[in-house]
């Protein structure tokens, strides 16, 4: 028997959210919202999902950076260091760019990256092939 994929957004837009939620529960999903990124954080925490799909400008231009390296690299988040991160923004700006003084930004780097407005048949079969693995 198999179990149905759960999937957090973490994005301060929405609509966006509702229609990536619509999207995926399409596909079969189950799926929770974090409309921020403290409230994403927490609910990846107490949720534990399969995958994550994560906006980068929230309360800060940047925000969604600092989300991800919380949940890869913070012992508080535990078993979240393991979960996929998908990032979706209209920030077309590579992180080495964004941060120039970073050591190195394989700290703050997603498991994919998409640009909004998406491309629904590529980012849903990344999605699918993140699950799988």
């Amino acid at each position: 028997m198999s179990t149905t994929a759960r999937i957090l957004i973490i994005d301060d837009d929405e609509d966006y959210r509702a229609s990536t939620r619509a999207l995926l529960e399409g596909e079969g999903y189950e799926v929770s919202e974090g409309p921020s990124g403290r409230e994403g954080l927490a609910a990846a925490s107490a949720q534990r999902p399969d995958l994550i799909v994560l906006d980068i400008m929230m309360e800060s231009p940047v925000e969604g950076y600092s989300v991800l390296q919380a949940l890869k690299f913070h012992d508080e988040y535990g078993e979240a260091s393991s979960i996929p991160i998908v990032m979706v923004s209209s920030v077309q700006q590579d992180p080495a760019n964004l941060f120039p003084m970073a050591d190195g930004v394989d700290m703050i780097t997603p498991d994919a990256y998409f640009t909004k407005p998406l491309d629904i048949p590529t980012f849903l079969g990344c999605v699918k092939r993140m699950l799988e693995k």
